[in-house]
């Protein structure tokens, strides 16, 4: 079996190679490659969270555990860790092991860059990010490396969070400035919404005409991030619709999309020219990223394949 440490995936991930695996995942997802349930869980302490998802394709079959520890905080390490097993094939046992931690937030934004690639206008130059988390830093570092932004508005709970959080993007070489949810919506042509919220961020009539909008939050029942009335005049589009509706930003307006009221592309489907993407400078599409398996296996086999002087992955190795 093969094992890639937490300290030598963080080495080898990037912007460039999470895009081209996530891209690869997307497409692969929509044209049929299988994804199964996601388990939601618990800790001995239910405070302490995990979730289990899973995916095979003809090329890749293996399983995604993530897991939120919040009082990890207070000990100085992460709260989010994520590992990547993936399945020999041909006898069943675990051919690789990743350690994934740090590699999930860059697959988490590429999803998010992808989208912004395929769906924002290509003048697009202002980027509006809600929350200073952990995530929100990555999605800033992805999301500008498909469209040159000149301004980035940050929206935060509190001033001091914010602070800090314009000092993270600085030593990125990204630069933004602390504003209201109103001010940034009215000036954003992307906006990217990463918080664990579970009522609207803003209101629908804040949002321009022309906008491309990415909720990455809701991954779980009764998360929420959009306003639904916003939904019900934007081009809608998802990482996997059967995901999304259940336990993704779209459960909001399942029953919309189960009746044929409101359609729900899967972004695969507009990478491959199967379905329309953005179709008129004035439309604003919302892209929903509940994340899928997929995504990890294709970046974790990417990560192997990057691996110096270390054999190509291949699905049916004895490790």
């Amino acid at each position: 079996m093969r094992f890639i440490s937490e300290a030598e995936s963080a080495a080898l991930i990037s912007e460039e190679l999470a895009f081209t695996a996530v891209r690869e995942a997307l497409i692969a997802a929509a044209e049929g490659a299988d994804s199964f349930p996601t388990v939601l869980g618990h800790g001995s302490d239910s405070e302490n969270r995990f979730t289990v998802k899973s995916a095979a394709s003809r090329e890749l079959a293996g399983v995604k555990i993530g897991s939120y520890w919040p009082g990890n905080a207070d000990r100085g390490i992460p709260r989010h860790n994520s590992i990547v097993l993936l399945f020999d094939q041909t006898v069943g046992r675990i051919a690789a092991t990743i350690e994934a931690g740090t590699v999930n937030a860059y697959r988490t934004a590429a999803a998010d860059a992808v989208a912004a690639d395929a769906l924002a206008r290509a003048d697009a130059s202002t980027l509006a990010v809600f929350g200073t988390g952990h995530q929100a830093l990555y999605e800033c570092a992805a999301v500008s490396k498909v469209r040159p932004f000149d301004t980035i508005h940050v929206v935060a709970r509190s001033a001091e969070r914010g602070e800090r959080f314009l000092a993270e993007l600085s030593r990125k070489g990204l630069y933004g400035r602390l504003t209201t949810a109103r001010e940034a919506c009215l000036d954003a042509d992307v906006i990217v919404t990463a918080t664990t919220a579970r009522s609207p961020l803003f209101d629908a009539d804040w949002i321009r005409p022309g906008t491309h909008i990415a909720s990455m939050g809701s991954d779980a029942h009764g998360k929420q991030e959009l306003p639904p009335t916003l939904l019900k005049k934007a081009r809608l589009f998802c990482d996997l619709p059967t995901q999304s509706v259940a336990i993704g930003e779209f459960q909001n307006i399942a029953d919309l999309v189960a009746d044929g009221t409101l359609r729900l592309d899967a972004l695969g489907d507009v990478l491959t020219g199967k379905a329309e993407g953005r179709c008129t400078p004035e439309d604003i599409t919302v892209f929903d990223s509940s994340g899928i398996a997929l995504q990890d296996l294709c970046v974790a086999t990417a990560l192997l394949n990057a691996v110096p002087n270390a054999p190509e992955a291949c699905t049916d190795s004895s490790g």
